[in-house]
């Protein structure tokens, strides 16, 4: 099997389209191995990343012909993937390299920290742009200019804006938390310059957090033992259980973190004030859809908490 692999490879790779560019030559910062010369309008796309690379580009429209289904849980990804007849490439630890290459794609699509290792047996089967960006605007509007859909990434975010700019304006002057809980412990992701994407939105959307969840830096995370919990003092609280990797079916950990003590001394708790979140949404974050589904829980949890008041406008 590895030698049928290999001499495909050495097949695609010795191809006179392997070494042609009748493309658009990119050279941009946020993509690597830059300058790279990809289709100037890709028909047949596969995808590496689950959630930013096929969730992104489905939104957008683009022709995506395979990615990574194995294993997902957003139910809702995967029935779009379905609908647009993606086909499935295996695990997005380990894609299936014939896979891949039956369905002779023209542009490969991948993360530049998951990916970088794969890139040079990618690149030998199609032109690889490996996105190598934090922000979530900034990968979004990336994936737009690979895959030709940049009008499409603009009038989306037009609408998105319109929608940030009614809840910031009708924001309470109140201070909300957000905690995962995992089998290992907390993460706490925090409000700041390297915010992981729906922890960014809450920032677009004029969400306060506390001083503890607030950086100047690009930290993406804190790790807080039980007794850090406590610096958690928001009016409100917002909480994780699992997701991606660390789903927990029982609802074991669930019931023994909201049993114990010292989660039960947190503030918006003893106010009735924790909020229990969709982890498919925040932990396996993947464009507009899910930034919008952030922004329907916080007009659910925040906007319409009681005793919610607009913060006055400055005189």
């Amino acid at each position: 099997m590895r030698l049928l692999i290999l001499a495909l490879l050495a097949l695609v790779a010795a191809s006179p389209a392997a070494a042609a560019c009748d493309g658009r030559l990119l050279e941009s910062p946020n993509v690597a191995n830059t300058p790279l010369c990809i289709p100037a309008d890709p028909q047949r796309i596969v995808v590496l990343d689950t959630y930013f690379n096929l969730g992104m580009g489905l939104e957008l429209g683009a022709a995506i012909v395979g990615a990574p289904l194995f294993g997902m849980s957003d139910s809702g990804l995967e029935k779009l993937a379905a609908e647009r007849s993606v086909a499935d490439i295996g695990h997005s630890g380990q894609p299936s390299l014939e896979r891949i290459i039956s369905l002779k794609p023209d542009l490969i699509l991948g993360d530049a920290f998951m990916h970088g290792r794969a890139y040079e047996t990618a690149a030998k089967i199609a032109p690889t742009a490996l996105v190598n960006v934090q922000d979530w605007r900034a990968y979004y509007a990336t994936i737009a200019d690979l895959t030709g859909r940049k009008g499409v990434a603009d009038a989306a975010f037009a609408a998105y804006e319109a929608r940030v700019a009614a809840i910031r304006a009708r924001m309470p002057d109140v201070k909300v938390s957000v905690v995962r809980i995992i089998p290992g412990g907390f993460q706490v992701y925090l409000d700041g310059p390297g915010s992981y994407g729906p922890f960014s939105v809450l920032r677009e959307a004029g969400v306060k957090r506390t001083a503890y969840e607030t950086s100047t830096e690009a930290t993406v995370l804190k790790r807080p033992d039980w007794e850090g919990l406590s610096a958690l003092d928001g009016d409100i609280l917002l909480y994780i259980v699992g997701g991606g990797h660390d789903t927990d079916p029982s609802g074991r950990l669930e019931r023994e973190t909201l049993a114990n003590p010292l989660w039960q001394m947190l503030p918006a708790v003893q106010a009735g004030r924790a909020h229990e979140l969709d982890p498919v949404t925040w932990m396996e974050f993947s464009g507009l859809g899910s930034a919008n589904r952030v922004l329907d829980d916080v007009e659910r949890l925040i906007l319409a908490a009681p005793d919610a008041a607009p913060t006055p406008a400055a005189p």
